[in-house]
């Protein structure tokens, strides 16, 4: 279990989707294959396989020990969804729970959980099959969801969106049964304090409501980057964007911001799909950015 400490914070890794291949012209279907060549150097064979044109990428969640309370930043898929259109998400079975229990964490010990964007792998364990229906995983748990992604994505309201079907069942299945639970906290504004060192800011593009969390402990700076970044190959090539990016003008101004703040701060980037080693201090280099050292993990 990969734990790291930051002022007075603790963060451990908790892996749901052990890293995978997926196809690099699928994920990034309009990036140069130059970009990919240029870098292949530092990106195999952690973040890319080059032979089978693939992309390595995983599903992690965080789990943030701050001020006395157990917070988790992002949800993953979750067991069991009905995904017809997203087949890497479609009936999982997977042992999250139990990577979290090695943890040390009950369902009923999270105090609070934060979604930096409502998409199918960051909130699906919001929720868990019990008694016939999906209910709340975490029953004393606030789940922090931005207004704008839940009022895009809430298909009452009708928004045609670049996802489209890939996005069929989740809110139904993911952010409902918790709202209707009374569990839910709707932040809006320029940002919403968790506490005394954790700010969730909003970071939009890749949705409407994408955020960031920022943490402050000390003299340590992280910033949980939700999906700001999807490949390594982004920090170096800020405006390369996936297919997931709903506004890909919006998601390059937000993806240079974060990355110029952590440069400029020294924060520790917490992407939420690096496999290997998962986060990184990043430097400037002229116009754009590079990896200055990987995260050492104990």
């Amino acid at each position: 279990m990969d734990t790291i400490t930051l002022g007075n914070v603790e963060i451990t890794r908790v892996v749901e989707v052990t890293p995978r291949g997926l196809a690099r012209d699928f994920i990034f279907p309009d990036v140069a294959t130059e970009h990919w060549r240029a870098n292949e150097s530092w990106l195999v064979p952690q973040f890319l396989d080059p032979a089978a044109d693939e992309i390595n990428t995983m599903i992690q969640t965080w789990l943030v020990r701050s001020e006395g309370r157990t917070i988790l930043i992002d949800t993953g898929i979750g067991n069991g969804r009905e995904r017809p259109h997203m087949p890497h998400f479609h009936h999982l079975h997977t042992n999250y729970l139990g990577e979290l229990a090695a943890a040390g964490v009950r369902p009923e010990d999270v105090d609070l959980v934060i979604c930096t964007h409502v998409h199918g792998d960051h909130v699906g364990w919001n929720t868990s099959w019990q008694d016939g229906e999906w209910r709340p995983t975490f029953p004393n748990a606030e789940y922090v969801i931005p207004r704008i992604d839940f009022d895009y994505w809430n298909p009452e309201n009708g928004h045609r969106t670049r996802s489209g079907l890939r996005m069929m069942n989740v809110f139904e299945d993911s952010v409902t049964p918790v709202h209707r639970a009374g569990q839910t906290v709707l932040w809006e504004g320029g940002h919403y304090d968790i506490d005394g060192g954790l700010r969730i800011e909003p970071a939009p593009g890749h949705t409407p409501g994408s955020s960031v969390v920022r943490l402050r402990s000390g003299t340590d700076r992280a910033i949980f980057a939700g999906d700001v970044l999807h490949s390594p190959l982004q920090i170096v090539e800020p405006d390369d964007c996936p297919c997931f990016d709903e506004d890909e003008p919006r998601a390059r101004v937000s993806r240079r911001r974060v990355l110029a703040q952590a440069a400029d701060q020294g924060a520790l980037l917490f992407p939420a799909h690096f496999p290997g080693p998962g986060a990184a201090e990043v430097r400037r280099d002229g116009e754009r950015f590079a990896v200055k050292e990987w995260a050492a993990w104990r």
